[in-house]
């Protein structure tokens, strides 16, 4: 099931939300390094951890699926937002350094066929950081947050999708071992949650952080979509009918 925009926004201004956003932001952050002229995508719904890119990157896009829904970003200036496809990005190809999606691998229909494309827009040697819930964390057993909807993976399942689209995964962080509660005791006590989880590994966390690099051939060629024929009658116009 695809997260709705509005749900997007009314959960990323909610007191988990914004605590959320700001534990994830950490490790892409860490995991993004130096964006200085670069070309960033955000793809799904990314945005919320997109701000740091503006002002540095050569150009930042934030690509939101049609079956999603879009909203402008950032709030100041010009929107960076583009309603689409993503099976089919309007880009050209190798025009994309670094893509960052987040809130989109689990719910595309066709988790392949977004890696090829995926591929087909990052340049060479360029970088993907992929943010998905994890498959036995907490987060994707609750509904109460977007990471609870669509297809978690295990870091195994990941790292082979990747490796299997010509992408080579060269950093793992893992986030979110805050349990997803709207609790102020829980709030109140987010380092607290995070400090002891970490102490229990990856297996505590909530989602998957990782950051890969495009090899330079693909290992799966792009799917050659056929074309349909469609037989058209051979009717001559009617005349109108006497009432």
């Amino acid at each position: 099931m695809t997260s709705d925009v509005t749900r997007l926004i009314g959960y990323y201004k909610s007191p988990l939300g914004r605590i959320s956003r700001t534990l994830v932001r950490e490790q892409v952050l860490g995991l993004a390094g130096d964006v200085a002229g670069l070309r960033v995508l955000g793809l799904g719904f990314a945005t919320p951890y997109m701000r740091f890119a503006l002002g540095q990157a050569e150009r930042v896009l934030a690509f939101m699926p049609a079956r999603q829904g879009a909203s402008a970003w950032p709030r100041e200036g010009p929107s960076h937002t583009v309603l689409c496809d993503p099976l089919e990005m309007p880009l050209t190809d190798a025009s994309i350094d670094l893509t960052i999606a987040v809130h989109m691998l689990e719910h595309v229909s066709d988790d392949e066929e977004l890696m090829r494309e995926l591929w087909r827009v990052t340049a060479p040697n360029g970088h993907l950081i992929l943010v998905v819930p994890r498959r036995r964390g907490i987060w994707a057993q609750r509904d109460n947050t977007p990471f609870g909807s669509g297809n978690p993976y295990s870091g195994g399942q990941l790292e082979k999708l990747l490796r299997d689209h010509s992408f080579v995964p060269v950093a793992w962080r893992d986030g979110l071992f805050l349990p997803p509660f709207q609790s102020s005791l829980v709030l109140k006590s987010t380092r607290f949650f995070e400090g002891v989880g970490r102490l229990f590994g990856p297996a505590m966390s909530g989602v998957i952080c990782v950051r890969a690099r495009k090899e330079a051939f693909p290992a799966v060629p792009r799917r050659k979509k056929e074309e349909r024929f469609v037989r058209v009658p051979g009717l001559s116009a009617a005349t109108a009918r006497q009432g």
